[in-house]
């Protein structure tokens, strides 16, 4: 049978430590209802002797969550014990981590007490905070840099007040998997009464080795891994949740581990954490980046397109991720435009799959790469049909204190109508999009909106990614323009067209008296 790994999740204590990641109650509440129902173990939601809001958002996640195991946080001081106890006494399932530093660096500048004085205060306070909680999680921070004889007699230390977990932070993520492994099979074979506790591993990513040390630590004994959303924290970050949690779920045939972790959940766990603490995420970060599951290179998808698993190890759709699998550009090859053009229910035959490939090479040549509306035109001009029911061909946008309006001119090219529509909203954006949405007759739904910057300069191309919801199902457009605003109302009509194409919606039974 397979070893379980406890998920111990970390994002809303130390990955909100991160520069800029401050989090209200509210949004810390709907990021931990999110973490249950991705599965976690274990959820540290704060540090409650911090602020009061940080202590009211413990308690409150503390109460609302039945199921998950809520930890409170707090150093080795008696007023965070108590804090942390008193905002975590209404969980179904708790417990409480405390931690002191270990290392001489931390002793000697940090703390300025001596070894000795750090062991009493490690004793007393677990010892303390075992008359409350009865899981006590220790962590002898900076432990990677501790040196094995202190730290086997600070672990030994509480182990012998009543600590049940040990946790061994690599702190600033200074350690070597295989130094980092060895820490654990050295306290698990040397500590009295260390075959009888929990290990866990809490890594830092400055050196770009927390999953790695992580896994190290699995190897080595450890049954609980501290990960946080993305990998967000302090400086580089920690250990990412995704990218642990995958690299077990791909692997657990060699590594003899599984989680509960509920994986279709992933993508929509990682794009809310984004969102609501304003990092965005790398298009190459492994698993949610945009370009974990999108290929270019023409060799590689003429080989998707017969089988998944020649270049992809994990299935997207298992993680949340929506298929995109083909991405057009100069390396794509006929094979891939073709299919793609398929998915649009264009038939082409071999002339016209010549010319519009002609086209699409001279086209790509000048850009980045070739989008749904882009091709939707050259195939219109490869084959002498509309694929766009509705074109944008001019916004205007008004914006004064409290005030935004904008007027879009769109043309209908089945029925040949031009008209201008004029839209208001709080911003610029919402103004743009109500004054296109009197020009589509369907009940269209913004929900989304992706920016990025593709270039430097005041001449920077700005790329927007839309999407949108039309009876339950969602569209994405996609528009690279210098002028920002355009790109958004380019994308919003690029999204609609697709769900015309898709539906094969026939306009003439669509469009309403007007």
């Amino acid at each position: 049978m397979m070893k379980n790994i406890r998920i111990f999740d970390t994002t809303l204590r130390d990955g909100e430590q991160a520069p800029g990641g401050s989090l209200s109650i509210e949004e810390k509440v709907r990021i931990a209802k999110q973490l249950a129902n991705l599965g976690v173990d274990v959820i540290e939601p704060g540090f409650p002797i911090s602020s009061q809001g940080e202590f009211t958002a413990v308690q409150q996640i503390s109460r609302d969550l039945l199921h998950v195991e809520i930890c409170g946080f707090a150093r080795a001081v008696t007023e965070d014990i108590n804090r942390a106890i008193e905002a975590t006494q209404d969980a179904t399932k708790r417990s409480l981590h405390l931690f002191i530093s270990s290392s001489d660096i931390h002793l000697d500048f940090q703390l300025k007490k001596s070894r000795d004085q750090v062991i009493q205060i490690a004793r007393e306070k677990v010892a303390y905070a075992k008359q409350f909680v009865d899981r006590i999680e220790f962590s002898p921070m900076d432990a990677s840099r501790t040196g094995n004889e202190f730290l086997l007699e600070m672990v030994e230390a509480v182990v012998a007040e009543g600590a049940t977990l040990i946790n061994i932070p690599d702190t600033v993520g200074f350690a070597l998997p295989n130094e980092y492994g060895q820490i654990f099979k050295m306290l698990k074979n040397n500590v009295r009464g260390g075959k009888h506790v929990e290990y866990s591993a809490h890594c830092h990513n400055d050196l770009g080795m927390a999953v790695a040390n992580s896994l190290a630590a699995i190897e080595a004994g450890a049954t609980q891994i501290e990960v946080t959303v993305n990998g967000i924290g302090e400086r580089a970050g920690n250990c990412s949740l995704e990218e642990l949690v995958m690299a077990i779920e791909t692997r657990k045939e060699a590594l003899g581990v599984q989680t509960n972790i509920n994986t279709e959940e992933i993508f929509e766990t990682s794009r809310l954490v984004s969102r609501i603490m304003n990092f965005p995420i790398a298009f190459n970060k492994p698993i949610v980046g945009r370009n974990a599951f999108q290929h270019e290179a023409g060799i590689h998808q003429d080989g998707l397109l017969k089988n998944r698993n020649t270049y992809e190890i994990m299935n997207p759709e298992k993680l949340g991720v929506p298929r995109e699998m083909i991405i057009l550009g100069k390396h794509s090859g006929r094979h891939a435009i073709k299919h793609r053009v398929s998915e649009m229910g264009v038939p082409l035959n071999p002339t016209q799959l010549e010319d519009l490939y002609t086209r699409f090479k001279a086209f790509a040549d000048q850009h980045k790469s070739v989008t749904d509306e882009q091709l939707a035109q050259l195939v219109g001009k490869a084959t002498n049909t509309v694929m766009e029911n509705y074109m944008i061909t001019d916004i205007k946008v008004f914006t004064q204190h409290h005030k935004k309006a904008a007027t879009a001119t769109v043309i209908n090219q089945i029925t040949h109508e031009e008209n201008t529509f004029l839209g208001k909203g709080k911003g610029p954006v919402e103004a743009i999009i109500s004054s296109i949405k009197q020009a589509i007759p369907l009940d269209v739904k913004f929900i989304d909106l992706e920016l990025y910057s593709l270039s430097s300069g005041e001449n920077a191309n700005g790329e927007a990614i839309v999407t949108i919801e039309i009876e339950g199902r969602k569209f994405k457009g996609t528009c690279i323009d210098e002028d920002i605003m355009f790109s958004i109302a380019k994308g919003f009509i690029s999204a609609i067209n697709q769900c015309i194409r898709e539906n094969n919606i026939q306009e003439s039974s669509k469009i309403m008296n007007q």
